[in-house]
């Protein structure tokens, strides 16, 4: 646990990225900062707290933390987040194990597999980080799901059904703990333009690309830098009447 810059004095809202090396994360993180947030960083890429530095944040770093399914994850961000600011405002998450083929080809072991990346990381994040908000009477919390659990899914039917598990979740979850003014949402991702997906779909072959591109009604893929600013709208405190819901972000596919 370190801190990467000197503390502002100023008095800004304090996010967590609980994974700020991949996907999403490290684009979201130089979000909030230019949005006036400090941050408690999971697993940073390396030149990320620099960046953020420029962006005039604060950020403290929190290495080990990459599987939320691990029971000290997010208590580690957490205690980070309250020993540096006293405080949560916001907190972002993602997480997700792919696991494909035909239900009945399907194994236990598999099913094991997805409930803990798709079911129990998103439970743990949401168990830990919600109670300080609670208290609060305020807070911020994000997560980070994916478009299959909003429609049939050929071919990944228990990824499917556990991402829709946790959409499910976050929609309870929310209804629970919106009269302490805690706002609970989720976008679910389908389509999106970063190396896990190039590489799992072969897309780095154009003709590919342009194939899986067609199955997009957008006709695209989505980019890390404007998906996180549209996920910045959870979590920067600009608007504080929407919760309990799962947004697809998919480029239409999920529509």
């Amino acid at each position: 646990m370190t801190s990467n810059n000197e503390p502002s004095g100023s008095v800004r809202r304090v996010a967590i990225v609980a994974n700020a090396s991949d996907y999403a994360g490290p684009a979201l993180a130089r979000e909030l900062a230019s949005r006036g947030c400090d941050l408690v960083l999971g697993d940073p890429l390396p030149q990320l707290p620099t960046q953020l530095t420029e962006l005039g944040a604060e950020s403290w770093t929190v290495d080990g933390v990459k599987n939320l399914a691990d029971p000290t994850a997010a208590v580690r961000l957490l205690d980070m987040a309250m020993d540096a600011y006293g405080r949560v405002d916001a907190a972002v998450f993602f997480s997700g194990t792919i696991v494909t083929g035909p239900f009945l080809a399907s194994s236990p072991e598999e099913l094991d597999e997805v409930m803990a990346g798709n079911l129990a990381a998103p439970y743990r994040a949401l168990r830990v980080f919600l109670p300080p908000m609670v208290e609060a009477g305020s807070g911020q919390v994000l997560a980070i799901t994916s478009a299959s659990g909003l429609r049939v899914t050929p071919g990944a039917p228990l990824y499917s059904a556990t991402r829709a598990g946790a959409n499910m979740l976050v929609r309870n979850v929310a209804a629970e703990v919106a009269p302490q003014g805690v706002q609970v949402n989720a976008v679910g991702t389908n389509f999106m333009d970063f190396p896990g997906f190039i590489a799992a779909s072969g897309a780095e072959d154009p003709a590919v690309r342009a194939k899986i591109e067609s199955r997009v009604p957008l006709r695209r893929l989505g980019g890390m830098e404007e998906f996180a600013r549209f996920c910045a709208v959870f979590l920067d405190g600009s608007t504080g009447f929407q919760t309990g819901q799962v947004v697809g972000y998919d480029g239409g596919w999920s529509a």
